[in-house]
């Protein structure tokens, strides 16, 4: 199973039309995403054709994508519960909102660069309307084969029992390649904006959820306190072992970092005190991401030992 996207999603593309919307398309229908439509007032009507990479490199196959002039019209003609943002940082917070009028489930918003007063609008009035949001600043999600929302290079990894969210998209990919021989039922990224729709504590009551999820990854970075609510959480709420990795133990103190934006100052937000709260809740944090790859592989050989409990089980320590 997976959390979030499965194979039955069926996905629009608002954005489709433009040169990242088009590259991305391409790549999610080459993943077996099931893309329904694109959204762009000004082509609505038109049809898109793409050229398909076939299953191991068998040739193309080619794919008709229709644009339709609003989500709410492609949600009528196609059933679409999924969608896509590709659109420009100007015109991001218009396009969720439509993207919510309309009462789609899932809006996965790939756009960088929003202003964090647009991202505060655009979250709750979704949450209003029961339309989660992913992102914005994030590279989407993948069930692998199943479906791919997003710009997760989808030839990383096959489907398998680990559950994986992070706020970096770059963690993301290198995590799914060290452990690429075990496998993923969904990988999330959240992205690392101060204001995101899916925290690490939506995505870790999901993979609890989630029978085929046997362990969880979860990957945090300096500055903020979601890593250390996510701990409180793991500690109070999840059963299923839990293995983390903090980006940022070598980022000086004082000085802003990265994408988070993230303004470490004393203790607080530093990647030894959110590694320090996630151990005490049970949860092995690795020091680098080949030695959190590590940790995991030795707690699945500890899960997989004769008469050990299988997911649901047993704690997280």
């Amino acid at each position: 199973m997976a959390v979030f996207l499965t194979k039955e999603s069926k996905v629009l593309v608002q954005g489709m039309t433009g040169a990242e919307g088009m590259r991305h398309t391409r790549r999610m229908l080459a993943a077996g995403t099931d893309v329904v439509g694109g959204v762009n007032p000004r082509k609505a009507g038109l049809a898109v054709e793409f050229d398909v990479p076939g299953a191991e490199g068998r040739g193309s196959i080619p794919r008709t994508v229709p644009v339709f002039g609003s989500v709410r019209e492609g949600i009528e003609a196609t059933g679409a519960d999924v969608s896509v943002v590709f659109v420009p940082p100007p015109f991001a917070r218009a396009a969720v909102l439509e993207a919510a009028d309309a009462r789609i489930a899932l809006a996965v918003v790939i756009t960088e660069g929003i202003p964090v007063h647009d991202s505060v609008a655009f979250h709750a009035y979704a949450a209003d309307r029961g339309t989660r949001v992913i992102g914005p600043n994030c590279p989407g999600l993948i069930s692998p084969g199943q479906a791919n929302a997003g710009i997760i290079p989808a030839d990383i990894t096959g489907p398998g029992p680990i559950g994986l969210v992070s706020k970096s998209g770059t963690l993301t990919y290198q995590l799914m390649h060290e452990l690429r021989d075990i496998g993923f039922s969904t990988c999330v990224g959240i992205g690392g904006d101060p204001v995101v729709g899916t925290s690490h504590i939506d995505a870790l009551a999901a993979f609890q959820e989630d029978p085929d999820t046997e362990l969880i990854v979860l990957v945090g970075e300096i500055g903020g306190d979601a890593e250390e609510r996510a701990a409180a959480y793991i500690r109070d709420h999840v059963t299923k072992p839990v293995v983390g990795y903090i980006a940022g133990f070598t980022a000086p103190e004082g000085r802003t970092m990265g994408h988070a934006g993230a303004i470490v100052s004393g203790s607080s937000g530093t990647a030894r005190a959110k590694k320090e709260a996630l151990e005490a809740a049970g949860v092995r944090v690795g020091e680098t991401p080949t030695d959190t790859a590590r940790l995991v592989v030795a707690r699945l050989a500890e899960r997989a030992a004769p008469g050990e409990a299988r997911p649901g089980d047993v704690t997280h320590s």
